[in-house]
């Protein structure tokens, strides 16, 4: 029983997943790592990777259409979908392969199957979707005293809504379309929504988008979100919020959907394809856990701050454990999860300095409180804001649209939020995120030298203008 026998399981090799493995592998565990399908799991094959492959063909695409602009010619600019979607699963299995090297280079022995908690300790694994290669270990009964659950979340099915994989898609169909669809009705404006939607209209489709809430991009600062509506409009988005899609009928090779507009009335509206975009749910069911009194909420797994479910040995992270659910945050779980394990000093996560980012065009990014949270718990605000339209290197790039917008708490000085939207600024994100955990103070930002000409600058001035000090404004 030697080969099937850990010190660590981790079922589900996603980002978080098989960056724990690694880390446990580091710490001196004997690690294995369970894995049914795809290394890399849905971010790496079916998500955050992919999409933004397709995203820059879409961000290529319109800077060749609007060459003139910046003093070049290119007539006639077209583009082939296969073409497209072939360098977007091209990046995808490119990662896929180093995932697999990783776990090789670590000495992380990879089981090929799908998982079941029989026990604390005690793993039983059936054959999953992908065989497992000669010399790879699969279907079999394991053992391990620490069993990590990460396997993430899948699309959430609304009644009425279900895909069907040919006229309503998730997001699995959206990003291997077999031509471009004419016209495209977008169920859902979170980030996976509206980065599809963004995408495809970039492409051409005539795109719609309907939110239930009152706000496009919900979980971001009103201010943020309601620019970022005003710029997908002018591309030419059409976006209903406060409705919801009532009832679906398909035809052959369109879909008419009625659509109650909240405010009384109903529309319908007849197009090629819909994509479900309403969230996802995570994996927890078939793994064993309602037998072994594993506790649940809403379709996730409860952990505390170090991912421990209410199990003695059994340990939860990334979208299964619950929102928010960002591949970055499941990393950042995996790694205090094996730390505290080992005995190491760590610090529970702090989500509230988990930054979000939005690939559409423009970019949105933010990290923190809200102008509105912070209210809503009593801080007195200081509220900053800089537009891109006063920045030289956004005006030097063409992308003069675009606000940072940042909130101090005008008792500490404390940094308690920042909100972006514009280009690139999924990139400049992390310095007020490094900022957040600092504890750095508007002072500090302040004395910072931001370097010119950047899009940082931004960062600086908008925190000049939350205390009355703004240069270039």
């Amino acid at each position: 029983m030697s080969d099937r026998s850990f010190d660590v399981i981790i079922i589900g090799s996603g980002p978080g997943g098989y960056v724990t493995a690694i880390r446990a592998a580091q710490l001196g565990f004997k690690t294995a790592i369970i894995e049914r399908a795809h290394m890399g799991g849905i971010c790496l094959n079916w998500g955050c990777i992919p999409t933004k492959a397709l995203l820059r063909s879409a961000e290529i695409f319109h800077y060749m259409q609007h060459a003139k602009e910046y003093g070049l010619s290119a007539d006639n600019v077209t583009f082939d979908p296969k073409a497209v979607v072939a360098r977007s699963r091209g990046v995808s299995k490119r990662l896929n392969d180093g995932v697999g090297f990783l776990m090789k280079k670590n000495k992380v022995t990879v089981i090929w199957g799908e998982a079941v908690v029989d026990a604390p300790g005690k793993v039983s694994v059936k054959a999953g979707k992908t065989e497992a290669p000669k010399g790879t270990l699969g279907a079999g009964q394991y053992q391990a005293k620490h069993v990590i659950i990460a396997t993430g979340a899948r699309p959430r099915v609304l009644p009425g809504l279900e895909p069907d994989k040919k006229l309503v898609w998730t997001y699995f169909e959206a990003m291997v379309p077999d031509a471009m669809p004419k016209s495209l009705l977008v169920v859902g404006s979170g980030a996976i929504g509206i980065e599809f939607a963004s995408f495809y209209r970039t492409m051409g489709a005539d795109v719609t988008v309907v939110e239930v809430l009152p706000q496009v991009l919900p979980v971001e600062d009103a201010e943020i979100a309601a620019f970022a509506r005003k710029q997908f409009e002018k591309q030419g988005l059409k976006i209903l919020t406060g409705a919801k899609v009532t009832r679906l009928d398909k035809k052959t090779n369109s879909v008419t959907a009625t659509i109650d507009d909240g405010k009384g009335g109903t529309q319908t509206l007849t197009v090629d394809r819909v994509i479900s975009a309403v969230g996802v749910v995570g994996n927890i069911d078939n793994l064993g856990l309602e037998k072994l009194g594993v506790k649940t909420d809403r379709g996730t797994i409860v952990t505390d701050g170090l991912c421990r479910t209410n199990v003695p040995g059994i340990y939860a992270i990334g979208d299964v454990a619950g929102p928010p659910m960002l591949a970055h945050k499941a990393e950042h779980e995996g790694v205090i999860c094996i730390e505290a394990i080992k005995g190491l000093n760590v610090h529970p996560i702090n989500k509230s300095m988990i930054p979000g980012c939005t690939y559409c065009t423009p970019q949105v990014a933010s990290v923190g409180l809200t102008e509105a949270a912070a209210k809503a718990k009593g801080l007195d605000v200081r509220v900053g804001r800089f537009p891109f339209a006063g920045n030289g290197k956004a005006i030097a790039l063409g992308e003069d649209q675009g606000l940072v917008k940042v909130i101090f708490d005008k008792k500490t000085g404390q940094l308690v939020g920042a909100h972006m939207v514009g280009a690139e600024v999924t990139e400049l994100i992390q310095g007020y995120v490094v900022a957040m955990n600092l504890e750095t103070t508007e002072e500090e930002l302040m004395h910072t030298i931001f370097p010119h000409p950047t899009l940082s600058e931004m960062m600086k001035e908008a925190v000049l203008d939350a205390y009355g000090r703004v240069l270039n404004m």
